[in-house]
């Protein structure tokens, strides 16, 4: 199985900082990369944004948190970590 690539983080990343915050419960999104169809949804929480969604069609989720500029989390059960920028440069 595929783990998160750094260009489909960076997408993801990319509209978490777009996303304005809101009060009620925030709006599933997608996008397709590399024949997967990602849904998720970003949140803001009082020490930065959490994504959390799952690719499909083979339903992997994943879980990333976004704080201080590093992107964290878990996908398909494995631990991620690497800087915002890192994942940023992955999309040029």
């Amino acid at each position: 199985m595929r783990m998160l690539s750094k260009f489909m983080v960076a997408t993801l990343v990319g509209a978490a900082v777009s996303v304005p915050a809101m009060a009620e419960e925030p709006a599933k999104q997608s996008f397709k990369h590399e024949g997967y169809t990602y849904v998720y949804q970003v949140k803001d929480t009082k020490t930065g944004q959490v994504i959390s969604g799952r690719r499909y069609p083979d339903a992997v989720a994943f879980n990333l948190a976004i704080k201080n500029g590093k992107v964290s989390g878990v996908s398909n059960g494995q631990p991620v970590s690497f800087d915002v920028e890192e994942a940023r440069g992955a999309a040029d």
